[in-house]
């Protein structure tokens, strides 16, 4: 029951995260590394694969499918780091602090208990230590 609370709760943060890139991609271009190439269409592009990874994380006819979800989304979540942390020193670097780190410090833990989670609730409950 808790990974399927889990499961659902990523599909939904990824979901609307995904349709956030798309639907306003101008902060996240915004935070996005001046050394990444092509910003606007690396943000599409992720816009895209947290819908289609929440997509395949939701459903539950294909557990191999779920669990390469799980992983992608890991992956993905490990990737993005870099930008969470450009975005908190940027931020942080104005005179104002903008954000603070009531918001930058708990994104920063919240980044790896995400790559822990998508990796434990894609799991299937049936494997070993599932």
């Amino acid at each position: 029951m808790r990974k399927a609370i889990a499961r659902w709760f990523l599909v939904m943060l990824y979901g609307l995260a995904g349709v956030l890139h798309l639907a306003l991609p101008a902060p996240f271009i915004g935070i996005t590394p001046g050394w990444v190439p092509y910003p606007a269409q690396v943000i599409a592009v992720t816009g895209l694969c947290e819908m289609l990874g929440a997509v395949a994380l939701a459903q539950g006819r294909w557990p191999g499918l779920r669990r390469a979800a799980g992983v992608a989304l890991a992956l993905y979540a490990f990737c993005v780091f870099p930008a969470n942390i450009h975005h908190m020193m940027m931020d942080l670097a104005r005179p104002d602090h903008g954000l603070g780190y009531g918001y930058h410090l708990p994104r920063m833990v919240a980044q790896p208990v995400l790559i822990w989670l998508a990796l434990w609730c894609s799991k299937d409950s049936r494997q070993a230590g599932g």
